[in-house]
């Protein structure tokens, strides 16, 4: 498993890229997606291939509340349906299942979203997950 990202929904992405080059960061890549009406920017350390800041940027948004600027941690794993299977045979819910054999979210006890996401190329879909439905919000 590699720890891939932090997101952080953003009001003001100018901004919030300031603050995060005064401690360091810079921007590593961007990208918008008019169809969904946001932007996605990621940050990383000089030097340090680890782990990035994501900054979500919904362009409609009107302010957050609530704790709701925290999005998700993300991991990239070996094998999305073993990964999930293991969790879901713990108990823990799928919030969004990996039908597309690449991304799932699931929720930590405290209701921290997880988001997975397979390494490398996608995997085919695969039963019981390509038809399982989304459990909840991620």
């Amino acid at each position: 498993m590699k720890f891939l990202h932090s997101m952080l929904r953003v009001s003001d992405p100018d901004a919030t890229i300031r603050f995060f080059n005064l401690l360091g960061l810079e921007e590593r890549r961007r990208k918008n997606v008019p169809e969904g009406k946001f932007t996605l920017i990621f940050l990383g350390a000089p030097d340090d291939e680890g782990g990035e800041v994501e900054l979500t940027h919904n362009w409609d948004e009107t302010g957050y509340g609530g704790g709701r600027n925290f999005g998700h941690l993300a991991y990239a794993v070996d094998d999305i349906y073993e990964t999930c299977q293991r969790l879901a045979d713990n108990g823990v819910t799928i919030n969004r299942p990996p039908r597309d054999g690449h991304m799932a979210f699931v929720r930590s006890p405290d209701g921290i979203s997880i988001e997975l996401l397979q390494k490398g190329d996608r995997l085919p879909p695969a039963e019981p997950w390509a038809s399982m439905p989304n459990t909840g919000s991620w």
